[in-house]
């Protein structure tokens, strides 16, 4: 068995705990299955946002004639779209895995990891142990039982990316973020989408108002089938039937490439965590305290397998945290996730930070609300945005900001100043007081301050 101070299972955020380890002159272990990078660099936001990129251009090229533009419809080469991506991709996970594999103070153990005893893990018959152990081995597709689906090739946010041809038709089993995005990408480059979501609107963790108004837009879109369940799936030569049922009715749906997209489970389970002690909930997510450790001392966990936000740049602010107390023991900080804003890069973008309007309810709140549409602005207009809105929460008696939502143009950007603010824990005033480039997009953000009322 060899022994190391250090031991990192999986190498996204968590090699931001194993680098600083080297650094200080520590040995250390590295233990991952797959390519290095992550879920976000192979199989997440970067490729899934590089293609999305593709599909905005597509889109702008669409709408061109609405702006007296005249241009030859656009056609899709998928294989160099495809190519474009992943060859960037590749290359940058082997450029990380040959730079930890170079690094004197860190050893590579390349497999599946489990955990034989409290602090000893199995990597591919060899057994190694530390004292010190940062579990980051993020999540997978969670896959429903659904008849026939085992039976039937599928594809889920794993995969989908590196699909051989582009599909003529596709069903998404799922209505949030992940097939929000794809159904984007995939339908700007011409393949027929359906979507079929059990809430009666998409992105359903969204504010209410966010959900219905992209529901909207998606309805003329694409396929919907909100409010309804596939209960069950099954081949029929080239193509896969889903019977969908809603409303005690149920017609079937026929279709070529089937993405299952309903949500995330974390790969505790994978790696036998039982075996250390290590307590976690009922969905499998890693428990810890305020400073991100478990309830075995020495044993730390951050990223997906957490689950308190399913997000790239929440994980990196997790690594942050461990890797400080970790270092620092008489000086360890509580993380705070005030602040955390998240994006969905669909066509309308939707983004949001802090509470929506159902949450603000639910907690019995004091609360006011602002709404301002972007066409309502000088830049909104010249754009031709007539679906994006901005919706503010805010608190009546301390009139700090509770929550803001954004669904149009560039919402990704545009809600990065309510994140700021919040974080900051500054009021309103932050953003009614400020001054604003006119006419520029972010006038949206500002008008949507100004309109709450308190």
């Amino acid at each position: 068995m060899q022994s190391f101070d250090l031991i990192v299972i999986g190498s996204g955020s968590g090699l931001e705990v194993s680098a600083q380890a080297a650094r200080r002159g520590l040995s250390v272990a590295v233990v991952e299955n797959g390519p290095f990078g992550g879920t976000c660099l192979n199989r997440g936001c970067i490729p899934s946002k590089m293609l999305i990129y593709t599909a905005d251009v597509m889109e702008t090229i669409r709408r061109a004639p609405l702006f007296g533009v005249k241009t030859a419809p656009p056609e899709a080469d998928w294989r160099r779209i495809r190519r474009r991506v992943f060859e960037s991709v590749d290359a940058e996970a082997r450029s990380i895995e040959e730079a930890n594999r170079r690094h004197p103070r860190i050893s590579v153990f390349k497999g599946h990891g489990r955990f034989v005893d409290r602090k000893v893990l199995d990597v591919g018959g060899e057994q190694i142990t530390a004292e010190t152990i940062v579990i980051a081995a993020g999540s997978r597709p969670r896959i429903p039982p659904i008849d026939g689906l085992e039976d039937v090739p599928f594809v889920t946010s794993d995969d989908v990316m590196r699909l051989d041809e582009k599909p003529r038709r596709m069903a998404m089993l799922g209505g949030g973020y992940i097939s929000a995005e794809f159904a984007h990408f995939f339908g700007a480059l011409g393949t027929r989408v359906s979507i079929i979501e059990q809430e009666p609107l998409l992105l359903p963790g969204e504010d209410d108002d966010i959900s219905e108004r992209f529901t909207e837009v998606y309805e003329r879109r694409f396929d919907l089938h909100v409010g309804s369940t596939v209960t069950q799936v099954r081949r029929d030569g080239h193509e896969l039937l889903l019977r969908v049922s809603s409303d005690g009715s149920e017609r079937t749906l026929s279709t070529d490439v089937l993405m299952v997209a309903v949500g995330r489970a974390p790969n505790s389970d994978l790696l036998d965590v039982e075996k250390t002690g290590v307590e976690v909930d009922d969905k499998g997510f890693v428990k810890t305290n305020e400073y991100l450790e478990t309830n075995i001392p020495g044993i730390w966990a951050l990223g997906d397998i957490v689950g308190r936000y399913m997000l790239k740049h929440n994980a990196n602010l997790e690594a942050v945290h461990v890797a400080h107390n970790i270092f620092n023991p008489e000086k360890r900080a509580r993380i705070s996730y005030r602040g955390m804003p998240h994006a969905v890069f669909a066509s309308p973008q939707v983004a949001g930070v802090g509470l929506t309007e159902r949450q603000a309810q639910r907690q019995r709140l004091d609360y006011a609300v602002g709404v301002y549409d972007y066409h309502d602005t000088a830049y909104g207009s010249s754009i031709e945005d007539h679906e994006g809105f901005v919706k503010v929460v805010a608190a009546r008696d301390t009139r700090d900001i509770l929550g803001c939502h954004i669904i149009g143009t560039e919402a990704s950007v545009l809600i990065q100043e309510a994140a700021i603010a919040m974080r900051a824990r500054l009021p309103t005033t932050a953003i009614t007081q400020s001054i604003y480039v006119h006419p520029a997009l972010p006038e949206v953000v500002q008008r949507a301050f100004l309109s709450v009322r308190f």
